[in-house]
């Protein structure tokens, strides 16, 4: 099992699991929703197939989650994945406003070229 660190990477809309030489091996891609209020939407996880089943892809949910409450801002998860997650964590992952959601997939196909 690999080891690894997560790091925001805010400017290029990532949170990446990376090993300890600096190999990025996990994933989430999102954006920052502004209106109806602030809010991170996850769009797309990846983890490499080598470091599949690893706990990255959970480690990088969970994160995305503790990144937005030290914000104190929502979760509106758009990716398959976070949404499953969190479903499945609902003590560490609240559950976004409908409004919010649809806000999110708005703006999503409002900018397609964006993910």
């Amino acid at each position: 099992m690999t080891s690894f660190s997560i790091r925001d990477e805010r400017e290029q809309g990532r949170l990446e699991a990376y090993t300890g030489d600096g190999e990025v091996v996990g994933r989430i891609e999102y954006f920052v929703l502004d209106d109806p209020q602030r809010a991170l939407v996850p769009v797309h996880t990846v983890v490499e197939p080598a470091h599949e089943g690893q706990g990255i892809g959970s480690s990088l949910a969970q994160e995305l989650y503790a990144v937005a409450e030290r914000e104190d801002v929502a979760v509106a998860p758009l990716c398959p994945y976070v949404k499953k997650w969190a479903e499945r964590h609902p003590e560490d992952a609240p559950a976004a406003a409908p409004e919010l959601i649809d806000a999110a997939k708005k703006w999503l196909a409002e900018h397609p070229g964006r993910f």
